[in-house]
């Protein structure tokens, strides 16, 4: 008969632990449950938790290397999907889950990130409407963070040259997805505010994939919008799309081009102000006229009816000098609105394209069509040259 072995306490978890490592069925599995006791360690950064399902739990740990490389952050509750190896805890003989990686079950990585990062930077007050400045209405320059060879920049500058040209572009080229680009748009934001180089910024690309718009949920680039001094205009994809850059922006626009109409005036509403202006100016001195000449026939009458004779020629020199001091003060006013009236039009005739062109600048058509690029023409082309004083035909060569 043979004497059975004595384990100790130490041996026997020891030979569990090697059993379970012999096992290449356990060395790497895939095991789906629900997120419990969720804990990462403030020094270590490793993470303790439990998985779970209707009937069992088991213990999992997942190291601080493995925890850097998850896109969201693990909560109590949510149902994953973990690639794992099965060991031993061999002090406390605990068969435990060494967890490599680990998904959402259910929900994409990236909607579950967005709405987390979007609740954490909501709780602390960036997309707060306090913080939104105003879009100034006349502004003298316009800043654009885009990529330099998308659709996004030809909207922006064909919408801004036709509604207020006199304003001046200033790009930021910038990648618009990819692993560089949140940097960079960051940076391009910084830059702006840093030097004051714009008294409104445009920031966005076309539309496309979340993935593709993703650049735009970077918690830096959102932080980076929050401070910025100059106000922004937050312009990404269509207008179906939604990204943390439109939370944190003093406007969103649905698209760029929308975006150029709400960061300029339109020229012809500009010149139907000063119209208005104009044509109220002189609706108020005939008006100061009017009264004038009602206090002047006041004064004769009262003059006529109660002066006696003798003091008539008194009388008559008073309302001379009221009528003098009546003229001058009406004369007056006429010309401070006129004055305005010509500051109103010197206003206007700067927004003229026709002003350009006396400042030494050409127009460049070809079959009536405007000419803003050297890919709109080729070899052998004809074009019309406008300038201040008569047209130029010109061959492409």
């Amino acid at each position: 008969m043979l004497t059975p072995k004595v384990f100790s306490v130490s041996q026997l978890n020891a030979h569990i632990s090697s059993l379970i490592a012999s096992d290449p069925q356990l060395q790497t599995i895939f095991i789906e449950g629900e997120l419990s006791n969720v804990n990462i360690n403030a020094k270590s950064g490793h993470m303790y938790f439990s998985l779970k399902d209707k009937n069992s739990v088991v213990r999992a740990v997942m190291f601080s290397w493995s925890v850097k490389n998850l896109r969201f952050r693990p909560e109590d509750g949510m149902k994953v999907i973990m690639r794992a190896g099965v060991t031993v805890y061999e002090p406390s003989g605990q068969y435990q889950l060494r967890v490599e990686d680990m998904q959402p079950d259910g929900v994409g990585v990236l909607a579950m990130q967005f709405e987390q990062l979007k609740k954490k930077l909501y709780a602390e007050g960036l997309f707060a409407e306090e913080h939104k400045k105003p879009i100034p209405a006349m502004p003298k320059t316009v800043g654009v963070i885009t990529s330099p060879t998308g659709a996004a920049l030809r909207d922006i500058m064909d919408i801004i040259g036709r509604r207020y040209p006199c304003v001046d572009l200033v790009l930021a080229p910038v990648l618009v997805q990819g692993d560089e680009a949140p940097a960079q748009l960051a940076k391009a934001v910084q830059l702006f505010s840093d030097n004051k180089a714009a008294d409104v910024i445009i920031i966005g690309r076309g539309g496309g994939s979340m993935e593709d718009l993703w650049a735009f949920n970077d918690e830096g680039l959102v932080r980076a919008i929050y401070a910025c001094e100059i106000p922004v205009i937050s312009a990404v994809g269509h207008e179906t799309d939604t990204t943390l850059c439109d939370f944190v922006s003093d406007l969103r626009a649905p698209t760029p081009s929308a975006a150029a109409e709400l960061a300029v005036p339109n020229r012809l509403d500009l010149l139907e102000n000063v119209q208005t202006l104009f044509r109220q100016g002189v609706t108020a001195v005939n008006t100061l006229f009017s009264l004038q000449e009602n206090d002047m026939e006041k004064i004769t009458s009262v003059v006529t009816a109660h002066s006696p004779l003798d003091e008539l020629e008194k009388d008559t020199e008073l309302l001379e000098s009221f009528a003098i001091r009546a003229k001058s003060a009406a004369e007056n006013k006429l010309q401070h609105a006129e004055a305005s009236a010509k500051d109103l039009f010197t206003t206007v005739e700067a927004l003229n394209p026709v002003a350009v062109l006396n400042r030494g600048f050409a127009y460049i058509t070809k079959e009536d069509n405007n000419i803003s690029s050297v890919k709109d023409v080729e070899s052998g082309d004809l074009l019309d040259i406008t300038l201040k004083d008569g047209k130029i035909a010109a061959q492409v060569q």
